[in-house]
């Protein structure tokens, strides 16, 4: 239904613009205008041995494009053509390239479509304007992944308040390492604690092992990664830690899959855990907050200073790079020679 309506609105315009490019674009070009005096053949070139094209009638009007001797290149009703000068009287001068209400010229389509682009220009300049501010409330353009953003931007689209989303937050861990987590969001039934993946292919996985499985080409390709309800639940983990009394508070794990990926065979997903494409995250979020009572947030002070601290961890020089190397450091590619 959005799809259509943004068709609907995108003819309109083309309509719009072709009917007023002229005056929008206006070329300024003098035209004469002269009125016939008798019926009179219009042909297809200076002279009586061109065919005839079609026949005015006495007392209509045409502009005049050029002058060949006795022989006027006229413009009648969006058809040009020529006719002899003895059977035209003049009329008056207009300030226009002698259009037909009913039919364009090709300068008027020309002027139509250049407004089109400049309208359609200008509609997207608004929307990254107007995105732009609108991320700018929760999170900064250099901060965590494209589609995170977009996550992120989606949410605030469909009504999620800007105090209540906090992006790529860094938790300090009691070992001096940090806990990346990618969104966090507050709500009236819990904390959704979310890990955003852009993957492509056939996704295999069990909630109680480690390995999943991605599959490309149609089985020709296959590579494991890290379970990423495992991944989450971690992350809510440190996170618990952090905040006091946490465990009266109610926390879900949502994994959100951006890209053409497929969930093809995923079993053994724990409770309070969900797996979202992406264009379903909010029919999720309304799932949980109808299903489940209200949370009565002792100290949501406390949650928020938390959770916008480890946003601000990120903004930290030199954090990110570590927690990088901290990872590279585990997975030991470094060390290994082959």
């Amino acid at each position: 239904m959005k799809r259509a309506s943004k068709v609907i609105v995108v003819i309109l315009l083309v309509f719009t613009a072709l009917k007023v490019g002229g005056n929008i674009f206006p070329i300024g070009t003098d035209a004469d205008i002269y009125e016939v005096r008798a019926d009179l053949n219009v042909r297809t070139g200076a002279g009586t041995n061109y065919t005839v094209i079609f026949t005015l009638k006495r007392g209509e009007e045409v502009a005049i494009l050029s002058k060949d001797g006795n022989w006027y290149q006229i413009r009648y009703a969006g058809k040009s053509g020529y006719v002899n000068s003895k059977y035209l009287a003049y009329s008056r001068t207009e300030a226009a390239v002698g259009l037909s209400d009913d039919q364009p010229s090709m300068a008027n389509v020309y002027r139509g479509l250049l407004s089109i682009a400049i309208i359609i220009a200008g509609f997207y300049i608004f929307r990254i304007v107007r995105d732009y501010k609108l991320l700018n409330s929760v999170t900064k353009l250099n901060r965590g992944t494209k589609t995170e953003r977009d996550l992120v931007l989606h949410l605030l689209k469909n009504g999620i308040p800007a105090q209540t989303i906090f992006h790529d937050l860094y938790l300090t861990k009691y070992n001096g390492e940090y806990s990346q987590i990618d969104l966090v969001v507050i709500t009236s039934a819990g904390i959704i604690v979310m890990e955003v993946k852009s993957l492509s292919g056939w996704i295999f996985g069990n909630g109680n092992y480690s390995g999943w499985t991605q599959v490309l080409a149609f089985g020709k390709t296959r590579y494991r990664f890290y379970n990423p309800i495992m991944q989450n639940n971690r992350h809510i983990q440190e996170l618990k830690r952090k905040i006091i009394h946490s465990e009266s508070i109610p926390f879900f794990s949502m994994v959100v899959f951006y890209g053409d990926c497929v969930l093809k065979e995923l079993n053994f997903i724990p409770k309070g855990t969900f797996l979202v494409k992406a264009n379903r995250v909010m029919e999720v979020i309304n799932k949980i907050r109808k299903e489940n009572v209200t949370v009565d947030y002792a100290d949501k002070e406390e949650i928020v200073r938390v959770l916008k601290l480890a946003v601000q961890n990120g903004q930290r020089e030199g954090i990110q790079e570590r927690h990088i190397k901290n990872i590279e450091d585990k997975l030991g590619k470094k060390r290994i020679f082959d």
